[in-house]
């Protein structure tokens, strides 16, 4: 077994460890933290995100952006932490927005996004997937492990560009499929308006999913497509920045569309509701988030690294 084989492997054992570990102590910790009847069922779309993952490695394996070294651990650890903390702090009912308060606004998203952008698929999936399993532990709220995983696809996918050696020859084709997505999502909502948000949550009074979505969050998918051209066209000549926020657009839908469709079975929702009461609350502003965030981050990386002549 060849040292990347292996590498990639131990990331995904440690990544379903830390899964494992999270719920069976966080539930002896706090009983809101243990999960249902669903329980095997969540386990079984986490070992699909995984396998996802693991078929992505063996497709792309001759590709250097799979090494995993002592560097890429360090980075996933942080990665995770930062991306924890920032989950638990901006979980919704700290950082609230009126006009459009049926999400939870998560300007953390940036961290997996850019940490796999920067040190590659292997730090990113790892940093939003145990990231947000530890800040949904902190949160308290309960913990949705495949929700999780697409937190990791998120940060996996934005890390594939590096398979481009010319960066920029990429992104005519990823901001294609993110077209075709968004045009998907935006169809169902508008032909299903009446569905309630299943993210809102009323803190004062417990309540979940009770209204429905506004015209802005059902079309902010959309919003943050436009915004994502605008960076994309924006920074031509920068491609590190634009090629960082094209990818994590891609890496959102994929990401959260996959943890949106895995309710339909695991919490027995129709299509329609898992995307538009589900995915597009999720999805869009963190659309928001890439094209806004995603940039600082890299031109501060950028900045950083030439500073230091790396």
């Amino acid at each position: 077994m060849n040292k990347k084989l292996l590498s990639v492997i131990v990331t995904l054992i440690a990544v379903l460890g830390f899964f494992l570990g999270i719920w069976l102590i966080g539930r002896l910790v706090n009983p809101s933290l243990d999960l249902d009847q669903t329980a095997v069922l969540r386990f079984v779309f986490v070992g699909i995100g995984l396998l996802v993952v693991f078929i992505t490695y063996y497709l792309t394996r001759n590709s250097q952006i799979w090494e995993v070294g002592t560097r890429e651990v360090v980075y996933m650890g942080i990665g995770a932490a930062l991306y924890a903390l920032f989950s638990f702090i901006f979980n919704g009912t700290v950082f609230v927005v009126p006009s459009v308060s049926q999400v939870a606004l998560r300007p953390a998203i940036a961290i997996p996004m850019f940490f796999g952008f920067a040190f590659g698929p292997a730090v990113g999936f790892f940093t939003g997937a145990v990231g947000n399993m530890f800040g949904d532990a902190l949160t308290g709220f309960g913990l949705s492990p495949q929700w999780s995983v697409g937190n990791g696809l998120v940060g996996m996918i934005a890390g594939m560009v590096h398979l481009f050696k010319d960066k920029k020859s990429s992104l005519n084709v990823v901001l294609g499929i993110g077209f075709v997505l968004t045009l998907i999502a935006t169809a169902i909502f508008l032909v299903n308006r009446n569905v309630p948000n299943m993210l809102f949550f009323d803190v004062e009074n417990g309540i979940f999913g009770d209204q429905q979505i506004s015209l802005f969050a059902g079309l902010s998918v959309v919003i943050g497509l436009v915004l994502v051209l605008v960076v994309r066209f924006a920074f031509a000549k920068n491609v590190e920045i634009a090629a960082a926020v094209t990818w994590s657009m891609l890496g959102n839908l994929i990401g959260l569309g996959f943890a949106a469709v895995s309710d339909v079975w695991i919490n027995g929702f129709p299509l329609p509701v898992a995307i538009v009461g589900e995915f597009l609350p999720a999805a869009g502003p963190n659309l928001l988030f890439a094209a806004i965030l995603v940039p600082i981050l890299v031109a501060a990386y950028n900045a950083v690294q030439a500073q230091t002549g790396r």
